[in-house]
């Protein structure tokens, strides 16, 4: 028992998208594309909870002028 050829992988790929079909495997993709970038945002949301000191901090400050009487 050896390792597959590259022949082979073309193979099983071919077989696949007849059976799937192109249009479920693309969307099948675009899942699990959504999916991973789910998960790295939240991974990221969960590093910046715990260190605070990433975290940026806006101050909104609004300056009036002060009327001469």
């Amino acid at each position: 028992m050896g390792s597959f050829s590259i022949w082979h992988w073309l193979i099983v790929l071919l077989i696949v998208a007849m059976v799937f079909g192109t249009k479920k495997l693309g969307n099948i993709g675009k899942d699990l594309g959504s999916a991973v970038k789910g998960f790295k945002d939240g991974m990221k949301g969960e590093e910046e909870k715990k260190d605070p000191a990433k975290q940026i901090t806006t101050i909104d400050v609004e300056a009036k002028e002060k009327k001469g009487d």
